[in-house]
């Protein structure tokens, strides 16, 4: 059995169901019978893009402050590569927020 991956991203508001498409045809979110399982939840995002930055939101030098979704889900570790691949495909921003970390499994 492959180890399995928890995965966390924050996205823009208006991309989550894009963005949660393309991971779960890529494989996230597989639980027994069921495909595209994922947990979402409503935050601010908040981030400067540095000189030499291409923000998707705001301008360089200044904060900003963006209502976003955190998306939660796991992987099997087989999957993860493509996953990632498919994230960051569908992600609006130059440089998604993203975790990765092994778990031990469903109880």
């Amino acid at each position: 059995m492959t180890q399995l991956h928890a995965l966390v991203v924050y996205v823009p508001v208006d991309h989550v169901d894009s963005v949660l498409k393309a991971i779960g045809d890529a494989g996230a979110g597989r639980i027994g019978d069921y495909s595209h399982c994922a947990f979402t939840s409503p935050g601010t995002g908040h981030f400067t893009p540095l000189p030499g930055a291409s923000p998707f939101i705001g301008d360089v030098g200044s904060e900003e402050q963006v209502p976003e979704i955190r998306v939660e889900c796991v992987v099997a570790g087989d999957m993860l590569d493509g996953v990632v691949l498919a994230l960051r495909a569908a992600h609006p921003y130059e440089e998604p927020a993203f975790m990765t970390w092994a778990v031990n499994g469903w109880r």
